[in-house]
């Protein structure tokens, strides 16, 4: 069997695309931004520069793989893919934390403690909603042990005590 060189440039842009796929800049908006449009807030922009903080505040990690805060003055959600995650995207990073509503109570402007009785398991809805916040940057990269780290940073940032996000 004969295989063109056609097929092969064509097979490895298919892949490339797979692999990029829900993890570009508007992949990371649309989520974002419907669920900011779902409360009546301003859409968020992309910021290159918070893109670039995330990512060399994740690669710091790749190693390790620790999901750390990195303690800087934007907003910031973050999580790990391990498991049946290991592949996480970008857009599936965000409907984690916009899933996070379901803890949310308005009526208190509090969390609701999940079922592990996790005060703050709503904190990253909040960010992504918060209505003073008007640029995103995330990143995405994958540790040496395979799990798949996600962070996006937000400016001004939000979750301000006693402050209700919308």
């Amino acid at each position: 069997m004969k295989i063109s060189v056609g097929r092969i440039i064509s097979f490895v842009s298919v892949l490339f695309w797979c692999v990029s796929a829900q993890n570009s800049e508007d992949d990371y908006l649309k989520v974002h931004n419907a669920a900011r449009k779902g409360v009546g807030v301003k859409p968020l922009k992309w910021d290159k520069e918070l893109e670039s903080y995330a990512r060399a505040h994740l690669n710091k990690h790749v190693e390790d793989c620790k999901l750390e805060s990195s303690d800087g003055p934007y907003g910031e959600n973050l999580v790990r893919g391990t498991g049946i995650w290991k592949n996480l995207t970008g857009k599936e990073a965000v409907e984690l934390w916009v899933s996070e509503k379901q803890y949310y109570d308005e009526k208190s402007n509090s969390c609701l403690g999940g079922d592990d009785g996790d005060d703050y398991k709503c904190f990253g809805y909040t960010q992504v909603v918060w209505s003073t916040t008007t640029h995103v940057g995330c990143a995405r990269v994958r540790c040496y042990n395979g799990s798949i780290m996600v962070s996006c940073n937000y400016n001004p940032p939000g979750n301000y005590r006693d402050k209700r996000p919308y």
